[in-house]
């Protein structure tokens, strides 16, 4: 249950139990070690005093003694005591039928004092016996017969041990608050490391690569605050080496395809009049020209990709918006790539939205494209809309997508079987065709249904117009 809570909280709860429980036990132990201590010295003063006035009187003892000698020495012992030789008992005070069997052949047994405790009448006491002892001349001690009996009543010793118990159960609710200071202070010490520690940590996951704790002390927490320090610094050289890579190869594509574009105009031009030609060429000619002029093309539209890739790598890619109408705008990207007796068009009319005209074709033909060359008829558009987005949904009834290929649809250059390298296109269709409707506000999403592929993008029907 414990493992739920913060740290924190944790901390001053195991920190603030274990000041209590040993303020407790320390507070108790004392407690106990008190009480035993005064039972025992209350139990020694009251059998000395005991002896010392049976001491005082024995001398004036006769043997055999007499009721009136018995009733003496009772009384100069004074409470509940009774004496007692053979048949002969003295006076009884209150609380002498108290006396025990076990406390009487004790005395008789041993032949010297003998204390027990007891409780009766909800109340503890104190028995104590004792044989009178003659000593003979040549020191040798004989019992007289006479036993002297006496009663205490411990009450009071009891509540003083009950304060003592009181006082215990005081200083052990008074640790508790203690504890509770004692236990914020050492959270805070050692939290408050954690704390930066866990602020520098947050501040590296949103892209601060500058961020640093300053370590303190030379515990096991700044050696912690040192490491972190050491792998931030590590990632923060890696991710600059990799954005100085990222940066150089981006610019590498952007300059061999700038460069490319005035040889391969010409090379168009050359290929069109190749075109031209191809048909007066013998059948080997004819099949070598149109080899060249297919190549040409996929070089060029693979240069022209590679071209819009740079412009959203380097954020200079804009949109140029316009009320479109969006059925209008889907049928005629597949009436300009001959593609209409080929797809089937489900489209509401009278969808207008602010989008540029151009991407929303480039999307288009790329999805419905890659649906001809990899899927099975019938390939279906259908338009949707909301009063937040349009739909367009692209689907075929081909094989799908495999579950592998899924994550990286939209990589670039990513073509799902590495065997087929001569497959129309550049590898970079779909990857442009997200850019261009993450450009949008939108989104670009694949997977796959009973019977096919499908690819649905999603555009924002509220879209601001800009240059």
């Amino acid at each position: 249950m414990i493992r739920r809570f913060g740290l924190r909280t944790r901390l001053l709860v195991v920190f603030a139990l274990v000041t209590a429980l040993g303020a407790t036990a320390a507070a108790w132990s004392s407690a106990g070690t008190a009480s035993i201590a005064l039972v025992d010295s209350t139990q020694r003063r009251l059998t000395e005093t005991t002896v010392n006035q049976i001491t005082a009187h024995t001398p004036e003892l006769i043997y055999p003694p007499d009721q009136a000698a018995l009733d003496r020495l009772r009384a100069a012992v004074g409470g509940d005591t009774a004496v007692v030789y053979k048949n002969l008992r003295s006076a009884d005070g209150t609380d002498v039928g108290l006396i025990t069997d076990a406390l009487r052949d004790a005395v008789r047994a041993r032949n010297r004092l003998v204390a027990q405790r007891i409780t009766a009448n909800d109340k503890p006491w104190l028995l104590t016996g004792t044989p009178i002892m003659i000593t003979a001349l040549d020191g040798a001690r004989t019992p007289s017969g006479i036993e002297v009996y006496s009663v205490h009543d411990l009450s009071g010793v009891e509540q003083q041990i009950s304060d003592l118990t009181r006082s215990a159960a005081v200083t052990s609710a008074l640790a508790l608050p203690l504890a509770a200071i004692l236990a914020l202070v050492a959270a805070g010490s050692v939290l408050r490391p954690v704390r930066k520690l866990r602020d520098t940590a947050r501040r590296l996951a949103a892209g601060d690569l500058d961020a640093r704790s300053q370590p303190q002390g030379a515990d096991e927490l700044a050696e912690l605050t040192v490491t972190i320090n050491e792998m931030a610094e590590s990632v923060q050289t890696s991710m600059a080496a990799m954005q100085r890579m990222q940066a150089d190869a981006r610019r590498f594509a952007a300059d061999v395809s700038h460069e490319l574009r005035t040889p391969l105009s010409t090379l168009t031009a050359v290929m069109e009049v190749l075109e031209g030609a191809a048909d007066r060429m013998d059948a080997d000619a004819k099949e070598s020209a149109q080899l060249a002029i297919t190549e040409t093309g996929r070089l060029v539209q693979l240069v022209e990709d590679l071209m819009e890739v740079s412009r959203f790598d380097a954020g200079t890619a804009h949109l140029r918006v316009e009320q479109v109408d969006v059925a209008g705008a889907v049928r005629d990207c597949l009436r300009a790539r001959g593609w209409l007796d080929r797809v089937d068009l489900v489209a509401p009319d009278a969808i207008t939205v602010p989008l540029d005209r151009r991407r929303l074709d480039v999307i288009v033909a790329n999805l419905v494209g890659n649906a001809l060359r990899h899927g099975r008829p019938p390939v279906r558009v259908r338009l949707s809309a909301s009063a937040e987005q349009v739909r367009i949904t692209v689907s075929d009834h081909g094989p799908g997508l495999p579950e592998h290929v899924l994550p990286h649809v939209f990589d670039r250059f990513y073509k799902a079987d590495a065997a087929r390298t001569r497959t129309p296109g550049s590898g970079l269709g779909l990857a442009i065709a997200l850019e261009n409707a993450r450009l949008h506000g939108g989104d670009l999403m694949a997977g796959n249904v009973a019977g096919g592929a499908r690819f649905v993008l999603l555009l924002p029907r509220d879209l601001e117009e800009t240059s």
